[in-house]
């Protein structure tokens, strides 16, 4: 696929407004400094249930690879189709694929998922206009915090691939990629799709960061790069069985009652 192949956006009178700022005030509030103590004490406490409500949620998914991607391309957007594709693969490698729940690629992965009769999970964001559930999830929550929910999208995946996205895409790549630098989360793969989309932002990493040094070889070499869906399903296969011991079927967790699950 080369960008040659790939339609341009077309311009809309009723297009999302990206980036509009959301009707509830308190997350900006929250972000905007110091408030007073008790309303800091009551914030801290829809946090926690906030997490809480996740680890609840999630806790049964299974093993799932994270897909990053756009909410903004259509379904007959050439990387739409490339997102179903990838999303099939994985659910026939014994993942559920685990999104930000929205439109777009990120929709994409979630049906390819479905159709190959995996499981489908969608971590969504409560946003103004662009950020709304798709349909094909089997299991769904919706988050009002950012973190909390890159939290969740971290927690229950043992891979991670990043289709064609933006801002958001791309805060959450490096964030997991600061994550496995770090050592706060092992060294899971991380696996950009699609060649000629990366490829810049490839260049700029071995040109500035990695020739200046504020980042080693090895956290470049971190990232795989393919078009292949099979060839990436494959690999992440491939390092949850050999290096970090994944068994299918053999970790299944059992519900209780008393817990109510």
């Amino acid at each position: 696929m080369t960008e040659s192949d790939l339609p341009a956006s077309p311009a809309s009178p009723v297009a999302p407004q990206w980036g509009k700022r959301t009707p509830d005030e308190s997350e900006r509030k929250f972000l905007a400094g110091p408030d007073d103590r008790s309303s800091e004490l009551l914030r801290t406490f829809r946090i926690s249930m906030e997490f809480l409500r996740g680890f609840r949620k999630l806790h049964f998914v299974g093993p799932c690879v994270t897909v990053f991607g756009s909410a903004r391309f259509e379904d007959a957007h050439p990387y739409y189709e490339a997102g179903r594709e990838l999303g099939r693969e994985l659910a026939r490698a014994g993942f559920g694929v685990m999104t930000g729940g929205g439109p777009g690629l990120m929709e994409a992965a979630n049906r390819g998922a479905q159709e190959a009769g995996g499981r489908s999970v969608g971590c969504n964001i409560k946003l103004p206009e662009e950020q709304r559930p798709n349909p094909f999830l089997d299991t769904f929550i919706e988050f009002k915090y950012f973190f909390v929910r890159k939290v969740m999208l971290a927690k229950y995946s043992y891979a991670f691939v990043a289709l064609p996205g933006g801002f958001g895409t791309l805060d959450e790549l490096f964030e997991v990629a600061t994550l496995i630098q770090t050592r706060k989360i092992r060294n899971y793969p991380c696996v950009l799709f699609g060649k000629e989309y990366w490829e810049p932002l490839l260049a700029f990493l071995r040109e500035r960061p990695l020739a200046m040094g504020t980042i080693d070889p090895q956290d470049f070499d971190r990232f795989y790069v393919t078009d292949s869906a099979e060839e990436a399903a494959g690999r992440i296969r491939h390092a949850a069985l050999e290096n970090f011991g994944l068994q299918y079927g053999k970790a299944r967790r059992r519900r209780r009652r008393f817990l109510f699950e």
